[in-house]
């Protein structure tokens, strides 16, 4: 029995550490979000590049991927495709890919590549009154970026003079924000007919004050930047909320600003301005129903592209002899993997709950505490689990473990 007990305690204390090195390794500010609903599901993305007979010169392609953080977990992440292909990451906004080198044959022939994971996506509020650390010297920089102009996203001009006039009379950083997200979220409307939307040019955006979520967020930004807030462009997926598989048409985008105390805070103007009584919501809040792939505008991916750089990188993008290669194929698709639930109500892999308390913590039996499950909990890398608090960690009889969720 005692020992047992002790390598029950050191099996446990070897997944603190693990799980406390998960959550050292994915903080950047020491942030607050309040627990919510997730959805966990498969996604896979698949391209086909068209036959190139008359090709000639060096052919690319390019295809974003996923990365996980304290809002999104991607696992068994796999890429099929019958030409060469690395993983690498762009170096302005870290954003991750994988690019595919083609023989000439395989040019010639066209050719196709698939990625498919399976990720759990939590919902992303963030608790507005929070107070964290300032930013590290590495996220400085990062900030400083997020307060200059994109190409199709000016800072002079009239985005500097309509953020100047919907902030009049406030001063706090956080009032500022609230304005200028109101003010794009009931100007403008959702409207993709026609022509000039979808490509996020802030000054379009603000004459014709319509357009897509690309739009939305491009005015938005520029606002947020103009009156000095650091803000940026994420995007990725959505997943439709009554469905629970399917295929995907196409791309959605939302933005994050920044204010010092607080950390990054999520808007989604787009989809406030589709569901007017969400708007608060949407103000410090993204839904679970939906997977983020890349951040940033004007993206440069490698030494490889010759090309100009990319306004945004959602879709693939190829090029031969330095051309962008046209008529590419795209499906995406995603199914459920279980019904979406609240942030919580399961705990480590290979751990059942056998009770729960009232601030929300999961009591686990001790009969549950044994080696393989505990390796097994640990080689997971669970997010959404804190260090275990309970003061009887894998005793014998009727003691219990405590994992206090988010």
């Amino acid at each position: 029995m005692r020992n047992h007990r002790e390598t029950s305690v050191l099996a446990v204390v070897a997944l603190i550490i693990a799980v406390a090195a998960i959550f050292g390794a994915n903080e950047v500010f020491a942030e607050k979000t309040t627990r919510g609903r997730q959805r966990s599901f498969v996604f896979t993305y698949e391209v086909r590049v068209p036959a190139n007979p008359d090709g000639q010169g060096e052919t690319r392609l390019w295809m974003p991927l996923p990365l996980s953080d304290e809002h999104q977990s991607i696992r068994k992440l796999s890429i099929e495709s019958p030409v060469a292909h690395r993983v690498s990451k762009e170096r302005e906004y870290g954003n991750s890919f994988a690019v595919f080198s083609p023989t000439a044959a395989e040019t010639s022939a066209g050719y196709s590549a698939t990625l498919r994971f399976e990720v759990t996506r939590r919902e992303y509020a963030r608790d507005l009154k929070a107070t964290s650390a300032p930013a590290r010297p590495g996220q400085e920089a990062m900030l400083k970026r997020y307060l200059e102009p994109d190409k199709m996203v000016p800072l002079n001009g009239k985005i500097a003079e309509l953020a100047r006039t919907q902030t009049e009379g406030v001063t706090e950083p956080m009032q500022k924000a609230r304005r200028i997200y109101d003010y794009v979220a009931s100007t403008m409307r959702y409207d993709k007919s026609g022509e000039g939307w979808g490509r996020g040019d802030a000054m379009w955006a603000c004459d014709s004050k319509r357009g897509n979520c690309t739009d939305f967020h491009s005015v938005l930004i520029g606002m947020m930047r103009s009156s000095g807030i650091p803000a940026r462009f994420e995007i990725g997926f959505p997943l439709p909320e009554s469905k629970t598989e399917g295929d995907i048409s196409g791309y959605h985008c939302w933005a994050e600003f920044y204010i010092d105390g607080i950390g990054w805070v999520p808007v989604d103007a787009s989809e406030a301005s589709k569901n007017p009584a969400k708007r608060d919501y949407f103000f410090g809040a993204i839904d679970a129903d939906r997977v983020m792939f890349t951040y940033g505008r004007d993206i440069r991916l490698s030494a490889e592209q010759k090309g100009e750089p990319l306004n945004y990188f959602i879709y693939p993008y190829a090029e031969s002899n330095g051309q962008a290669i046209k008529g590419l194929q795209t499906h995406f698709a995603f199914r459920d993997l279980e019904p979406p639930r609240e942030a919580g109500t399961r705990t480590l892999r290979g751990f059942w709950p056998t009770g729960r308390r009232s601030n929300g913590s999961v009591v686990i039996d001790s009969s549950q505490c044994r080696g393989p499950n505990i390796a097994r909990a640990a080689s997971a890398a669970y997010v959404g689990l804190q260090v275990p608090k309970g003061r009887n960690l894998c005793r014998s009889g009727n003691a219990t473990i405590v994992f206090s969720l988010f």
